[in-house]
């Protein structure tokens, strides 16, 4: 047959390109990793640079470090796909000389080196900054769930020893109750059961025994350490529950119970950049905003910054923080009330006027001030009025003998931020396909199973790589590969000539590294 593409005789001799760098084109970005870690003063990003006097040689940091960003770039997190990558893929054998560094090494530089790794994540955003990708001061604030390399039958709580106990105890009061009853019929009948239904029953026993006791342990030891929950594989992950929505992983019907961490994320608007991100295992948002929207401000190196993030993060205290540093943001109330669902008027419904210092109710009737009280580090004013006993109204407002209503005294900072969302609605909807399209870009390239590292620091370390791979692929997006290998020359090329307050320019290999 004539009409199949044929390919070519192993047996055939071929005269292979005489350099190894005509195997990478120049559009391949394999070719940016290379230029810009060269680009880094790694000895001042406090990479272990001075090798040994003794002993075997060691790999240069900057290898290294080329290795593990390929990985995340590539999907190939893993340091044993890693060391096999490094004897066949000729990008890999490009990039590091031919060298083939073993598993153990490429884990064991990953961990060594966790906060210089965070630093080089950082890097790339500030190389973004000065190369105009970063000049919009609009940002939006996100958090997401990453699963931990932790089972959930690993995951232990004190309810789950309660139901667990529970279980163990009738499950072993049903196979003794088995062999009574089968005594019970050997007695009366004379009816034997077989030595096998026994022993496999005395088996079961045993076997829910030894699994109490193992629950004690654990419950032991949670006891000792006066903690909520212990996890045995990674002991910082935390799973879902709802008594303790805001210390672990929060769950709803649409988001079933996950272990693992939540990662906090900073997106540029304009060109859905990462400027910014932590991870922590605390389940709830609001307790977030400031500490990541003053992270991005920093990291845009801006003085005022706008900030946009859902309803999970509103807390009053957050938005004051956000004010009192400049930083305008835009997000929608929680409704904590059921006032309105139980078809009485809510608070939206009181209108405060500023200059007489009163509330207005639906009726017309002037709540006035009466005092002053302290409340979870909130100074609240109180206002009521005397009249609500006679109000026609008065069942569609309160079931007391008359409504109050507590005004914090920075509540006006928190109706400038509702009366922002109102004036422009829209603003809200660019937030989701902004702050979630980068999560949901590296959950795909994590996999199933997200996270290969377990305890929260080589968690942040693994999450850094995936920021910076992610951020890498969006520049390339954007400018292509030539112009961005030209913008890391044309940088530092500018660094190493002009005094520029806040960078430090290395010895060399020219850097730029924020001071």
């Amino acid at each position: 047959m004539k009409r199949f593409v044929e390919g070519v005789d192993r047996n055939q001799a071929t005269l292979f390109p005489e350099r190894l760098d005509d195997y990478v084109g120049d559009d391949n970005p394999v070719r940016v990793i290379d230029a810009f870690i060269d680009a880094l003063d790694l000895g001042a990003l406090d990479f272990d640079i001075v090798p040994e006097a003794t002993g075997r040689p060691g790999y240069r940091p900057a290898t290294m470090l080329k290795i593990s960003v390929y990985g995340y770039l590539n999907q190939v997190q893993s340091s044993r796909r890693l060391e096999r990558e490094c004897g066949r893929n000729v990008e890999l054998i490009w990039l590091t000389g031919s060298l083939k560094p073993d598993f153990k090494t490429i884990a064991d530089f990953r961990k060594v080196n966790r906060p210089a790794i965070r630093d080089v994540c950082r890097q790339f955003v500030a190389l973004c900054r000065e190369i105009s990708l970063l000049d919009c001061a609009s940002v939006a604030v996100n958090g997401s769930k990453f699963k931990a390399m932790n089972a959930k039958a690993e995951n232990f709580t004190r309810e789950k020893f309660r139901k667990r106990f529970k279980e163990i105890d009738e499950c072993i009061g049903r196979y003794l109750s088995e062999l009574d009853r089968a005594d019970e019929v050997h007695s009366a009948t004379g009816m034997e059961v077989s030595e096998a239904e026994v022993q496999k029953i005395i088996d079961r026993i045993a076997w829910l025994k030894k699994e109490a006791n193992k629950l004690a342990e654990v419950q032991a030891e949670m006891d000792r350490t006066d903690a909520d929950q212990i996890l045995e594989t990674d002991p910082d992950a935390r799973s879902s529950c709802r008594r303790h929505a805001f210390s672990m992983m929060a769950i709803t019907s649409r988001h079933p119970r996950i272990i693992g961490y939540n990662v906090q994320s900073v997106v540029d608007t304009e060109h859905h950049l990462m400027v910014a991100h932590e991870v922590t295992n605390i389940g709830a948002d609001r307790n977030a905003l400031s500490d990541m929207a003053n992270q991005a401000r920093d990291a845009l190196c801006v003085d005022k910054l706008d900030v946009v993030a859902d309803k999970g993060y509103y807390k009053g205290e957050e938005i004051v923080a956000c004010e009192d540093d400049d930083i305008t943001v835009t997000l929608p109330k929680v409704a904590t009330l059921n006032a309105k669902a139980r078809g009485r008027f809510d608070r939206s419904a009181f209108i405060f006027d500023a200059e007489e210092n009163i509330h207005i109710c639906p009726a017309g009737q002037h709540l006035d001030y009466h005092t002053t009280r302290e409340e979870g580090g909130k100074v609240l004013h109180v206002y009521w009025t005397n009249v609500c006993q006679h109000c026609p109204v008065k069942q569609h407002c309160t079931p007391s003998k008359e409504r109050r209503i507590s005004r914090w005294e920075r509540e006006d900072v928190l109706e400038r931020v509702q009366q922002r969302l109102e004036d422009n609605p829209d603003k809200m909807a660019p937030r989701r396909e902004t702050a979630e399209h980068p999560f949901g870009t590296i959950k795909a390239w994590m996999g199933a199973t997200h996270f290969k590292t377990r305890t929260l620091k080589h968690v942040a370390t693994e999450i850094a790589l995936h920021v910076l791979a992610y951020n890498m692929m969006r520049v390339i997006a954007i400018i292509g590969i030539p112009e961005l290998i030209k913008a890391i020359g044309a940088f530092l090329s500018w660094l190493s000539a002009t005094v520029v307050p806040g960078y430090a320019v290395g010895g060399s290999e020219r850097a730029f590294k924020p001071i």
